[in-house]
Order: structure tokens, then C-alpha cells, then sequence
């Protein structure tokens, strides 16, 4: 540790997400960013290989953002949002639906993906008690999926060591296969090609629990937390047609998937389907200021709202459309149009694809998966000691001045929309020389 880390008192923060004894035993800070790099505290420049946790996709400290949160904090710096309301969140709601897909007509606002899914979880519910189908109550998720770390979230989502200590959870929610199929799909360049019937097992699960039971489907249209598993082609297709045969809203999980990740502005243009409602977060902000929001089909809040009497959705946030995240939003959304950033994504998603790729004969890779600028390397775990092997990896990158992500061990690569060539011969280098001397 450097003098400066010496310093600082480590025990009070409980990390999330983080061995915290492992962590404070050997800690890494970051002190500065600009651009796609992280500074640490003695002045090493760190390459970003994951947009810091897959949100800071115009690149770091980015002066326009900068600009307008200050501006914004000078003049309004916190309203209410209960029975009140502030210019700037009436127009980056605006800007936002514009900015949507054409079905989109509503957004409501929170600050975290964790609180947009719930709310969206809510709304499916309401939604189906308001439209005379008060036993629409079953919400379904998908095994390997992450949705945040609310009650809800992690009710829905499909990764088991989340819930452990947490059960009892939510009743009524119900789970689909994985679509991750190691066999049949391994290297797959983009989407794979087996596996898009296990959409129909949301049929079984129906014909199982009843029709008039199910409320809504929940899924990332790619799973990103569980290590970039990529739908197979024609899967998330097949999912929605049986979501509306069916009257079951399905809302697709964007909260790393949005704002060009995958060379698009959200996964369902890329996929060109039209979800009733999506979460957003991370990118919504450049990851600047908390803020997430769950865009919904227009006739799903004109339904909620018709049915009520009163404050007809009783859900919120004391922070909903706060003003600076609003200032932040705005800024960015300027940002994404102004530099073309999914059109960038898209134009260096090739080159990503190739680099990720010829990884694929490193020692103890048992596949590489990618779509967009999303990709993952899947090792093969050491006996007895699971997650081990990524975290050596982990651990050899940063000392080589990158900064990459593991999920159990699979390795996680998500550059900013802002990388040039270089900065991914950079990334792909320290990569590949870590794996090398495993």
C-alpha cells in the first residue's frame, strides 16, 4: 500500500459485492479518472476495460456532464418529486422517450437498476389488478439472469448464491432455463445458433401454473452479471411472441444493455422487438450522478392511471428525478448523439470480436463469447478452488495497469463506446499475457 492508502481508515465501509477481509488485507484505489483511464493514488494510469461497471460508456469526467451538474447544483440542487415538480425532470423525461423506441410512451423514474426493476415488477402487477386480471400475480425470471439486489430483483433473477442468505424470498415467481449451452454453443461469434427453442419452456410453465396466472417476463436480453451469455438466435423472438399471444407483459432488463453497448441504443432495436417495459440505469447518467428509469408502453400507464382514484401508483423514491442526475441525463443523451456513440460501437465491435477471439487456444479457456462491445472468457476452474483461477487473472491485469471484470471464472471485458484501436491492442495485450502465465 502507498502512504496515502495507509491512511485511510478501511474498516468502517462495508464494500458490496467485495471480500471485504480479503480486500482490506491487499487493497486497489482509484483516486482519479479522465477519459478511458483510472488513476490510482501514487499516479499509475489505469486502461478501463469495463467502463467502470459497464455505465461509463462516453468515457470518464467527460467536461459537458461536468458542466451540468455544477450548473444544475448552483440553481435547483433538490426538489420533491410527491405532488411536486421540477422543470428539468418533465424535459429529460421527455428527452428520454423521445430518445426510446416509438412504443415507449412513459418513464418513471428511480436511482439504481435494483429500483427500476422493482418498480417495473410492481407496475406488471397493478397493471394486470387495474386491466380486471387481479390473479396475474406470477412474475418470471430466468436462471443465470441478474436483476439488482432488491427483494425483487434478486426473487426473479437466477443466481443462487444471491438469494442463499436472503430466503425467504418472494412467492409466485417462477424461473426459465438458461440459455447458456456450453456444448452446443462454445466459441460462438455473436449469437449462437442452438438454443432458441428453450423459449417454449415459458408454454410448460404456463400449461404448469395457468394462463390467467402469469403477470410478466423478465429477462436481460444478454445477461451480462453471469458473464455475457448471448441469446441464440431467434430465442428472444420466439419469447416475445408468446408474451403477447398470451397477454403476459414482458419487460427486457437494459441496464447494461442500454445506451449502445451492443452497436445499437437499446438491445430491443437490435433485436427489433418492442418489450412493454424496459429498465434502465449505469449509461442513462454516463455513470455521473445514480439515476435509472423504467420506460413503459404508453398503455400500460394510461391503463394503471384510468383505474385509479388518487395518487394511483403508491411507489417512489425521495431521489426520483433528482434534479443534478436530470442535468446528467440530459447532458449525456447530447453526448450520445453528438459523437454517434452506438454507430461507434457497432464500427468497433468487429475488431473487439477478433482481438476477444484469438484468445480462444489460451491455457484453460473453455470459451469465448461476444456480442457488441460485451464479451467474456470462460477458464476452467481449478479444483476445489472455484473463481480462483479468474481472480489471479484479475489480479495480473491490474498490476499490468488494466482494469478488467470476473464473475466466478469467467473474465468480463466491456470497453467504453469512446475506445480507439490502440486502447483495445492495449486491452486485449494484458489480457492475453495473463492468461498466458497462468
Amino acid at each position: 500500500m502507498t502512504q496515502a492508502q495507509t491512511d485511510i481508515a478501511l474498516e468502517p465501509w462495508w464494500m458490496p459485492f467485495t471480500a471485504n477481509a480479503a480486500y482490506k488485507s491487499d487493497p486497489r484505489m482509484l483516486s482519479r479518472a479522465s477519459g478511458v483511464h483510472f488513476e490510482t493514488p501514487d499516479g499509475r494510469q489505469i486502461l478501463d476495460g469495463v467502463s467502470g461497471l459497464w455505465c461509463v460508456n462516453a468515457g470518464h469526467c467527460r467536461p459537458e456532464i461536468v458542466e451540468a451538474i455544477s450548473r444544475q447544483a448552483a440553481e435547483l440542487d433538490y426538489a420533491p418529486s410527491f405532488q411536486m415538480g421540477h422543470p428539468i425532470a418533465f424535459e429529460f423525461a421527455e428527452r428520454l422517450r423521445s430518445f426510446a423506441p416509438d412504443h415507449i410512451g412513459n418513464v418513471f423514474f428511480s436511482n439504481s437498476g435494483s429500483e427500476a426493476v422493482d418498480t417495473a415488477l410492481k407496475i406488471a402487477r397493478a397493471y394486470h389488478r387495474a386491466n380486471g386480471e387481479p390473479d396475474r400475480t406470477i412474475l418470471v425470471g430466468r436462471e443465470r439472469d441478474y436483476h439488482g439486489a432488491g427483494f425483487g430483483g434478486i426473487a426473479v433473477g437466477g443466481l443462487d448464491p444471491h438469494k442463499v442468505p436472503f430466503t425467504p424470498l418472494l412467492p409466485d415467481v417462477a424461473h426459465l432455463p438458461t440459455t447458456h449451452g456450453l456444448e452446443e454453443n462454445r466459441f460462438s461469434r455473436g449469437q449462437p445458433r442452438h438454443g432458441a427453442e428453450l423459449a417454449d419452456e415459458l408454454e410448460t410453465l404456463i400449461s404448469e401454473r395457468g394462463e390467467s396466472r402469469i403477470a410478466a417476463v423478465i429477462v436481460e436480453p444478454v445477461s451480462g452479471s453471469a458473464g455475457v451469455l448471448v441469446p441464440p438466435v431467434g430465442y428472444l423472438e420466439r419469447l416475445a411472441a408468446i408474451c403477447k399471444e398470451l397477454g403476459i407483459l414482458l419487460i427486457f432488463d437494459e441496464v447494461i444493455t442500454g445506451f449502445g453497448r451492443l452497436g445499437a441504443t437499446f438491445a430491443a432495436e437490435r433485436f427489433g422487438l418492442q418489450p412493454d417495459m424496459m429498465t434502465v440505469a449505469k449509461g442513462l447518467t454516463n455513470g455521473s450522478v445514480p439515476m435509472a428509469a423504467t420506460l413503459l408502453r404508453g398503455s400500460v400507464y394510461d391503463t394503471v392511471v384510468a383505474a385509479g382514484n388518487g395518487i394511483e401508483l403508491p411507489h417512489g423514491y425521495t431521489y426520483s428525478g433528482h434534479p443534478l442526475a436530470c442535468a446528467a441525463g440530459l447532458a449525456t443523451l447530447s453526448i450520445h448523439e453528438t459523437d454517434r456513440l452506438s454507430e461507434r460501437a457497432a464500427a468497433l465491435a468487429p475488431s473487439f470480436e477478433d482481438k476477444l477471439h484469438s484468445l480462444v487456444s489460451a491455457p484453460h479457456v473453455i470459451d469465448v463469447r461476444n456480442l457488441g462491445l460485451m464479451g467474456a472468457i470462460e477458464l476452467d476452474p481449478i479444483d476445489g478452488s472455484p473463481g480462483e483461477r479468474a481472480q489471479a487473472i484479475f489480479r495480473r491485469c491490474f498490476d499490468a495497469d488494466v482494469l478488467i471484470r470476473i464473475t466466478g471464472d469467467t473474465i468480463a471485458l466491456a470497453p467504453s463506446l469512446v475506445y480507439e484501436e490502440e486502447q483495445l491492442e492495449v486491452l486485449f495485450s494484458a489480457v492475453g499475457e495473463a492468461l498466458a502465465n497462468q
